[in-house]
């Protein structure tokens, strides 16, 4: 395992203390170690292609031509994005036999332009549509915390988050509709971003929520976040130089948000706003009514029932067979979703995203823990009820940012030792370099 961040591995390149080569072999190592969760994290693996890119890029390096800084760091991609030559499947049977993609999707075009080196296509939830991250087709990786025991990795984007986890990639590009960013990353002890949704383009990924889903990274640290997020955003990189912690205006919503935590939860989130309050944080704990809309929003299955079942209305008729019931069921939910339920649903959430534009005017984040819960053993959701009681709360604090139209990071708020908690800072839409520079300044704080 690693956690070395893309600056100092940068800053290695650039001095010669390793190559890009050399990066890659590790990682592809990493990956192949049969006692390791490689070959269930990797869908597949772009061995030959990836030390290929890796000598391009330490040529460049040498001719002083590197296009990035980054030119030659291992990154992995989630099987829902379309890269040149590959079938993207989405991790699912039912488009095993599609053709190969003509082209990348256009995040995974702007880390190729950047430089990185594509190591493989991460495993996931089929149709990223969970915050669990079991996947009965192609095998579950197991999470970080107690492997032994097998613990879930948290999705859609499991295998992002144990790639990076276990050093197999060192940034990972995932998809986050209602947190499939964050959760793993917050189950893993790593840090996740979902974007504004507007900033990174959405094509040429399979969609889950047209209207919910977002593309953000999963790394080691804030500032490796932040500089994938500015690739995909197709932004300058930016400095990203921490926020004051004293005097930063933090709102806790007690609505929806700290109902029914884990004991480790509550505990570790409570020890977390300590730390920010005696380095001088202002934390005020308020009520959010605006987060009650939500769960009626969805009552139905919302966003994602309903555009989900768009787009799989007539896969699901030829292949529904083969679709993992637990997903096909969630899917169908949206048959039932008439024209009329989805518009009242479009005018329900533009009127929820001004007025929480209004509740949170005078604050800098909200904050709150990622997931309700711990990360639950595979073992413990073999039963149907169970399953859907674990993947609900693990989604649940999550949703509520998609369905503002916010962004929002998940930090590692652990200690060594300890169970892995996700510490989530949130914003409304737009406020993603406000975001970092906060987050950055937490990241060294919270786990005091």
């Amino acid at each position: 395992m690693s956690n070395k961040t893309l600056a100092t591995l940068a800053d290695d390149l650039a001095n010669g203390r390793t190559s890009a080569r050399k990066l890659v072999e590790q990682c592809l190592a990493r990956i192949a170690d049969p006692a390791g969760e490689g070959q269930r994290a990797f869908m597949h693996v772009d061995r030959d292609a990836a030390l290929e890119a890796a000598d391009a890029m330490d040529g460049l390096r040498k001719a002083n031509a590197a296009p990035s800084p980054y030119a030659g760091i291992p990154v992995s991609i989630k099987d829902l994005f379309d890269i040149k030559g590959q079938v993207t499947r989405a991790g699912s049977r039912a488009l095993e036999d599609s053709p190969p993609a003509e082209a990348d999707a256009p995040v995974v075009a702007r880390l190729r332009a950047a430089g990185f080196v594509f190591i493989g296509r991460t495993n996931m939830t089929e149709f990223a549509y969970s915050g669990i991250g079991i996947n009965p087709h192609y095998g579950t990786p197991k999470g970080i915390w107690q492997r032994g025991a097998g613990h879930v990795p948290g999705g859609s984007s499991s295998g992002a988050a144990v790639s990076i986890a276990d050093g197999m990639a060192y940034g990972a590009l995932g998809t986050d509709t209602g947190g499939s960013c964050r959760i793993p990353a917050a189950y893993n002890g790593i840090v996740g971003y979902k974007p504004t949704q507007r900033r990174v383009p959405l094509e040429g990924g399979v969609p889950l929520s047209s209207s919910l889903d977002s593309f953000g990274p999963l790394a080691n640290s804030v500032a490796c976040c932040a500089t994938l997020d500015a690739v995909l955003a197709g932004d300058g990189i930016p400095a990203i130089r921490p926020r004051s912690i004293k005097g930063m205006r933090l709102a806790v919503p007690t609505t929806v948000a700290l109902d029914e935590l884990d004991e480790a939860v509550a505990k570790t989130f409570d020890r977390n706003l300590q730390a920010l309050s005696k380095a001088g944080a202002l934390i005020e704990h308020i009520e959010v009514p605006e987060f009650l809309d939500v769960g009626v929003m969805n009552a139905k299955g919302g966003f994602a029932a309903a555009e989900s079942f768009a787009w799989h209305r007539y896969l699901i008729t030829s292949k529904g067979n083969i679709y993992d019931p637990r997903v096909a069921v969630r899917i169908m939910r949206g048959e039932a979703i008439t024209a009329a339920d989805y518009i009242d649903l479009l005018g329900a959430r533009r009127s929820l995203i001004e007025r929480i534009a209004t509740r949170l005017a005078p604050y800098d984040a909200l904050v709150m823990p990622t997931t309700a819960n711990t990360p639950p053993r595979i073992a413990d959701l073999a039963d149907d009820k169970a399953f859907a009681a674990a993947n609900l709360r693990s989604l649940r604090n999550c949703t509520l940012i998609n369905m503002i139209d916010g962004c929002a990071i998940s930090l590692p708020a652990h200690r060594e030792g300890e169970v892995p908690v996700g510490f989530m800072v949130a914003a409304t839409g737009g406020s993603d370099r406000r975001i970092f520079e906060l987050a950055a300044a937490m990241e060294g704080t919270i786990r005091a």
